[in-house]
């Protein structure tokens, strides 16, 4: 099971993944918006916003989200790594559920070429 550092450090590398999206994909990445990450098996939430294509974590409470962000995903750690170190589809594990990612729907609409 992946530890709060570790899933810290997966956050940290997607951040710089989106920092470096070029074409379609930087477009996508554009927003400024409030954000949240559960790591359901820590029960712990990372929130923070998705910010000029930069994924800034303010705080990590314990239990599920306290407000209702903007964009929100809740996954296991494991599956979080492993989505960040290109292991695991998002598209496949979504549709199983592994994954729930929700927002606007101008805003999935965007992400929707990152997944």
């Amino acid at each position: 099971m992946a530890t709060t550092e570790e899933c810290r450090a997966a956050l940290d590398r997607l951040s710089d993944n989106l920092a470096r999206a070029e074409g379609d994909m930087r477009g996508a990445t554009a927003l400024d918006r409030s954000l949240s990450c559960h790591i359901t098996d820590l029960d712990r939430t990372f929130t923070g916003r998705l910010d000029t294509g930069r994924i800034r974590v303010d705080v990590v409470v314990p239990g599920p989200p306290p407000a209702k962000a903007e964009i929100r995903l809740a996954l296991t750690g494991d599956d979080l790594v492993s989505l960040v170190a290109g292991e695991l589809k998002f598209a496949k594990a979504w549709a199983s559920g592994r994954i729930r990612l929700e927002a606007g729907f101008r805003d999935l609409l965007r992400l929707k070429s990152l997944l």
